[in-house]
């Protein structure tokens, strides 16, 4: 058996195993983890990107369809690194860059099946796991979470596709049957023809069981505490509108019970609120009394931060 260890690699090696193993104990081979190009789910990594992944996936363990379970550990990187093929294009004109690893595996009578299955080719194509801060549309360079546009669909003959930038976490690699990247793999599966890839607001709002990885979670808390904080101000203004409208219409409509306002302004918008405010400055405008604007007293008053304490 050919164990394809090359000069230095074995010292490489040993740094993960708990003993120094002999080259014939062994056996070693060359993975592609991922590239620059444009997947099929219309996602493709930054150079730099694929620079930071190299230093990531080092000692990082290899598993078969991201089932991350002990038994399914196959092997290991010990060293990686990218590298570009001048001669190469992506779709969209870059200079064509690629992350490769040599990985290993010991050589046992549990191993002989995976090695055999490596020799012939049948275990071949990769996918990996990893997180990254940055999903930027290649269309505006926002936030793919945080645009109007699709990936896959073609705005003004430019097609949208996302760049995954800034990894942060390297956790597997996986043996799959078909990557979403067509010389390697990205971290989820290929998803079968006529089924679209879904962003994070279709996910979100599809009404069916989603998975989502730990970049989304944290895209989706981020928008959460935009929206709270907003949900806060409107809270706060709404009430401010309130209090003035109160002061008002005593001046202006005196007569005018407090429990019929409260009946008219509490099916009111915040916007259909500001305008009848506006209303009744007008007609008060002479004769407002310089009191301090205080909420009816029989309106309860809810707190923003209220609305939010189950959550």
């Amino acid at each position: 058996m050919n164990h394809d260890i090359r000069d230095g690699e074995l010292a490489l090696i040993n740094r993960y195993t708990r003993h120094p193993l002999a080259e014939k104990e062994v056996y070693a081979f060359s993975v592609v983890l991922c590239d620059n190009e444009i997947d099929r789910d219309f996602e493709r990594f930054s150079d730099e990107a694929l620079d930071t992944l190299a230093k990531l996936f080092e000692g990082v363990t290899g598993i078969s369809d991201h089932e991350p379970k002990s038994a399914n550990q196959t092997a290991r990187i010990f060293s990686c690194k990218t590298e570009s093929l001048p001669d190469r294009l992506t779709f969209d004109g870059r200079p064509y860059k690629r992350l490769t690893a040599r990985a290993y595996l010991p050589v046992s009578d549990a191993s002989q099946d995976m090695i055999l299955a490596l020799e012939s080719g049948m275990k071949k194509e990769v996918s990996v796991g990893c997180a990254v801060k940055k999903r930027i549309c290649s269309v505006c360079g926002k936030d793919i979470a945080l645009c109007p546009h699709t990936k896959g669909r073609t705005y003004d003959n430019q097609l949208c596709f996302v760049t995954l930038d800034e990894p942060v976490d390297a956790y597997e690699w996986s043996f799959v049957a078909v990557p979403a990247q067509r010389s390697a793999g990205v971290t989820k599966h290929f998803l079968p023809k006529g089924v679209p890839s879904m962003n994070l607001e279709q996910k979100l709002f599809s009404g069916e069981e989603q998975a989502f990885s730990a970049e989304e979670v944290r895209q989706l808390a981020e928008q959460f505490r935009s929206l709270r904080q907003k949900a806060a101000d409107g809270d706060y203004y709404r009430c401010s509108l309130l209090k003035e409208l109160d002061m008002l219409a005593a001046v202006a409509l005196p007569e005018l019970p407090d429990s019929t306002l409260q009946k008219m302004t509490d099916s009111l918008s915040v916007s259909q609120l500001d305008e009848l405010v506006k209303v009744f400055r007008a007609k008060a405008a002479d004769v407002l009394p310089p009191v301090p604007q205080l909420c009816r007293e029989d309106k309860k008053s809810v707190s923003a931060n209220s609305l939010y304490q189950n959550i």
